[in-house]
């Protein structure tokens, strides 16, 4: 069985992940699986960074991305939580109506499973 070779990089290349991590606003995560780096590697390296210098009021700590939203951005949110509500009922329904219609015996009328879901459902 062959070991792994180590990869090594440059400090300028450490520096311009460093970089790309707290300049874009970023998640570690995201950005080391962009440039093909394992997340703790990445992780390390911002560490480090952090480690020599002290983190101005305009730096952040880049592991977490924490903004707030703007009005379109909460007007946006809303529609989909209302759309996400909206959804949960339609599926709720159905799977109420497919237990109706398949726990039904053959004898039953359409009607009769209608009336069954509609007055389960509320």
């Amino acid at each position: 069985m062959e070991a792994r070779q180590r990869r090594s990089f440059t400090d300028d290349y450490k520096r311009q992940a460093v970089d790309l991590v707290t300049s874009s606003g970023r998640s570690i995560g995201s950005v080391a699986k962009e440039l093909g780096l394992r997340d703790s590697v990445l992780r390390r390296w911002v560490e480090q960074r952090w480690a020599g210098r002290e983190p101005t009021a305009t730096a952040r700590r880049p592991t977490t991305q924490a903004t707030v939203p703007s009005a379109d951005h909460a007007a946006e949110i809303a529609r989909l939580q209302r759309e996400n509500e909206r959804l949960r009922m339609e599926r709720d329904i159905l799977k109420k109506s497919i237990a109706i219609f398949a726990g039904t015996r053959t004898g039953d009328s359409v009607s009769s499973k209608i009336a069954a879901l509609t007055t389960r459902c509320h």
